[in-house]
Parts: structure tokens; C-alpha cells; sequence
């Protein structure tokens, strides 16, 4: 049985010895847009939405079955945990976030 796997990259915190964390989020994506030009099949650029309706985004990717969508403040540094400058909004009918829901994950 051939199983195909594709990897969506959407963030680029660290390359070589180059700490990027604390760059812009734009100057993130574009140092990973550059690398990606070079990626083989199976990975790909995650592409970042700028200046639309986030409604409309949601309701779209809702409509696809995507689990969700991650909102980031322009101009904001990578930040493990928590972070006023991210939002993550959940698809409450993807699987994923059902099976989060009922499973609880040991909370």
C-alpha cells in the first residue's frame, strides 16, 4: 500500500546556528519562502493570508474540514506557549478537535 505525506511548513524559527525567533513574523516567512523554493515533493509552503477577512478564512476552512486557522500578529516574534500576539481558532467539527474535546488530553 503507497501512502503519500505531504508536510504544510509555516514557520521558520531556527536555521543553522541562526536563532530567528525573535525576527518579525514577515521576515520569518520570507527567509522560509526563499528555503522552500529549493524543497523536494511531499513539502510546501503553508501560505500566509494577509489583509483578509478573518471570518471569511475561518468559515472557508471550516467548509474545507481543516482543523482550523492561526492568527499572528504582523511584526511579533516566535514565542513558545501562550502569546497575545497569535490566536488559534477551532474548527469544531474537524475530528481532531472533537477527538481533543472528548479525550480531554489528561486535563
Amino acid at each position: 500500500m503507497n501512502h503519500a505525506a505531504l508536510v504544510c511548513a509555516f514557520d521558520l524559527l531556527l536555521i543553522e546556528d541562526e536563532d530567528l525567533r525573535p525576527t518579525p513574523i514577515e521576515a520569518r516567512k520570507e527567509r522560509l519562502t526563499r528555503l522552500l523554493q529549493r524543497a523536494t515533493a511531499g513539502l510546501q509552503l503553508n501560505e500566509h493570508i494577509d489583509g483578509e477577512d478573518g471570518a471569511a478564512v475561518f468559515a472557508h476552512a471550516c467548509h474545507l474540514g481543516y482543523e482550523g486557522i492561526v492568527s499572528k500578529r504582523k511584526g511579533s516574534p516566535y514565542r513558545s506557549g501562550r502569546s497575545p500576539h497569535w490566536l488559534k481558532s477551532k474548527n469544531p467539527a474537524s475530528e481532531a478537535v472533537r477527538r481533543e474535546a472528548e479525550e480531554d488530553w489528561g486535563r
